[in-house]
């Protein structure tokens, strides 16, 4: 398992984007609606960004690696980080699942939720080697401490209390990320409604909205991306 991840670990970047493939498979649909599934996956989204965001926007932990190889200079502890051990991983995979969700499909829902809780799974293992190996009985006494999936609730509302929110850390580091997950959602509605259920385009006012809103996230993106690239804001 963890020479799995770290396989996934160094060609995630390449991988993960071809489980779109899976959008365009035929298949049944899981929710009557095709409404529905898109306020579940938006939903699970929305959680998944907002932890993302708590987490990055209290302390920032590296996850790029090194080489293409999992790496880390320090055992970060701290804020959402006190409660979860992985708590980015969890925000992504809530989105992965949201945006499989929302499409409706039988099989992406079940390929793709399978595929990325096994990379993710495994992802994980191989970092743990790596900080096992590298703090020891700190990371030990660490991992006593704090779930590797779950939320410990115990002691959040003082985290959160007592610790700064950097918003300029998030703008910088997440913007990005946030656009993605944001706008994948109605990307993948418009296509369920259009390919998947047949749907004429401009029949309702649901292509207006989701095409509104993809607009919305875009001049929001390009904007952090200008404050970011002028140096107006700095993580």
């Amino acid at each position: 398992m963890i020479a799995l991840g770290n396989f996934f670990f160094k060609y995630r970047n390449g991988l993960f984007p071809l489980a779109i493939v899976l959008l365009l498979v035929p298949s049944p649909h899981v929710f009557p609606d095709w409404r529905i599934a898109a306020l579940v996956g938006a939903c699970l989204v929305l959680i998944g960004q907002v932890l993302r965001a708590v987490t990055v926007g209290l302390e920032y932990i590296v996850r790029g690696g090194r080489g293409g190889k999992v790496y880390a200079d320090d055992l970060v502890t701290g804020g959402m980080f006190n409660h979860c051990r992985n708590p980015l991983y969890v925000g992504n995979y809530l989105g992965i699942l949201g945006a499989v969700v929302a499409s409706n499909s039988l099989i992406a829902m079940s390929v793709g939720g399978i595929f990325f809780l096994i990379a993710y799974l495994a992802i994980t293992f191989a970092e743990e080697n790596f900080l096992r190996g590298k703090f020891g009985a700190s990371y030990d006494a660490y991992c006593a401490d704090v779930p590797r999936f779950a939320l410990k609730l115990k002691g959040l509302g003082t985290t959160l209390r007592a610790s700064e929110f950097h918003w300029r850390q998030l703008l910088v580091k997440e913007y990005g990320t946030m656009f993605v997950s944001l706008a994948g959602i109605p990307m993948i509605l418009l296509f369920t409604r259009h390919h998947r259920y047949g749907l004429t385009w401009w029949q309702d006012g649901w292509d207006s909205a989701l095409l509104g809103t993809i607009g919305v996230l875009t001049i929001g993106y390009l904007a952090a991306r200008w404050l970011k690239k002028s140096g107006r804001v700095a993580g």
